[in-house]
């Protein structure tokens, strides 16, 4: 993937890795505006070329009475006024092939989630927008199989394609993530390390899944001195009173420290 393709983002000639956060869903226009004005104040600072992500609808939900969107046009409307509001552009998960094409008028990058990462209709349909293609890794899949996914997209005539490895499933109810993925996965794209979901720990008997947040830094440190190109965090102001995933998400106010050490960590490891 070249960011240079990518509209409105910038920094990209700092040798820094490149950024996705924001909130796991839209809650309101205040929350998107407020998170995403955080973010690009921090990662101005320290010169990191960023995308805001954030969730227009949660398809794939534990429970029937969960958290779902405010809308999927609402929420779309406020990612585009947060990529106008701040000259920053966007990431956004689809999950039928007919959200494609409504998302993609949006935002910059669409995002297929793990769990539908082997649905070759929803991939090719991402594809033949011609936005970037963000392929999460399945739970379930080897690196090494994700190349087959990539193919998909590149069949396409679209090269603008990157991997994202979320963890791997620990028995029924942790995820470990395997960082030999890391260097395996970019022969075949650039690859983005997904912090917080993968320290998700699912399939809790209450039907909410639950996360080990204190854990993201470690995890985030080790991404970047494994080679990821990039990192993906889910952020928010009140990770408790989040609508979704507030489990294993950064509390905001954690996020400039973090990005801080994985910049200096990053830094030492372009000298060597």
């Amino acid at each position: 993937m070249k960011l240079e393709l990518i509209p409105r983002i910038k920094h990209i000639n700092t040798n820094n890795f490149f950024l996705l956060a924001g909130p796991c869903a839209i809650e309101s226009e205040e929350m998107a505006l407020q998170i995403a004005e955080k973010i690009v104040k921090i990662t101005d600072k320290l010169e990191i070329p960023f995308i805001f992500k954030g969730s227009f609808k949660k398809a794939n939900r534990s429970r029937i009475d969960s958290f779902t969107g405010i809308g999927d046009e609402k929420a779309l409307k406020i990612l585009r006024k947060v990529s106008k509001t701040f000259d920053v552009p966007t990431v956004t998960d689809i999950h039928e092939v007919s959200d494609a094409t409504m998302a993609a008028e949006y935002v910059d990058v669409l995002q297929i989630p793990a769990f539908l990462v082997r649905q070759t209709d929803l991939v090719v349909a991402a594809a033949k927008t011609g936005k970037v293609v963000n392929l999460k890794k399945g739970q379930f899949m080897s690196p090494e199989s994700m190349k087959h996914a990539v193919t998909k997209v590149t069949d396409c005539n679209n090269e603008q394609v990157t991997i994202t490895d979320r963890g791997t499933m620990f028995g029924y109810q942790d995820m470990i993530v395997d960082f030999r993925g890391i260097p395996t996965m970019k022969q075949f794209a650039p690859v983005i390390l997904d912090v917080t979901h993968s320290l998700q720990q699912p399939n809790q008997s209450a039907g909410v899944t639950g996360g080990r947040p204190e854990m993201i830094s470690t995890i985030a440190r080790a991404g970047i001195a494994t080679g990821a190109d990039g990192i993906f965090i889910e952020t928010h102001f009140d990770p408790a009173n989040a609508k979704s995933d507030g489990a294993n998400m950064l509390n905001l106010n954690l996020l400039e420290k973090l990005l801080t050490d994985l910049v200096a960590i990053r830094k030492t490891i372009n000298q060597l």
